[in-house]
């Protein structure tokens, strides 16, 4: 899979223990930065090139993962889940069909954060499942297709 990560200088070093993680999973992996301080400049340059499908999945970084996952979700067609369970990991794909996660360097180990990527990661999206529905109701109302 091709990833796209990137975050803020609070999370810089978890970014690169997540992109190591991601290559040894055997990912290609792309640093769209974290020298920013604001969050939100990287957050959105990642959500836009993964909505654009010029990666498959995007990993943000922050000190909560709060401020890039708000970030990312205001551009269209980037769908961040902010993760702290192997649950939410697991979920994020397969109830959520999330092109992006978020977390945080100050509220989770590196361990676990690892952990999350490894999980989140090993899921693809059934389109066939019953959690299309739902997910179609996402995409509509973000077309403008309001009920």
């Amino acid at each position: 899979m091709k990833l796209a990560f990137g975050g803020d200088p609070n999370a810089s070093e978890l970014k690169e223990i997540l992109k190591a993680k991601a290559e040894e999973l055997g990912h290609e992996v792309h640093d769209l930065g974290s020298d920013d301080p604001i969050y939100a400049n990287v957050a959105i340059d990642v959500a836009k090139a993964v909505a654009a499908k010029e990666y498959d999945r995007g990993i943000l970084v922050c000190g909560t993962g709060i401020g890039v996952g708000i970030a990312a979700n205001k551009v269209e067609g980037a769908y961040c889940a902010m993760i702290h369970d192997v649950y939410q990991a697991e979920r994020a794909v397969l109830s959520n069909n999330a092109n992006m996660i978020s977390m945080g360097s100050q509220v989770i180990g590196t361990k676990l954060a690892e952990k999350l990527l490894e999980e989140y990661l090993k899921y693809e999206f059934d389109p066939n499942s019953r959690s299309k529905e739902k997910i179609d109701a996402i995409c509509s109302f973000e077309a403008g297709d309001e009920k």
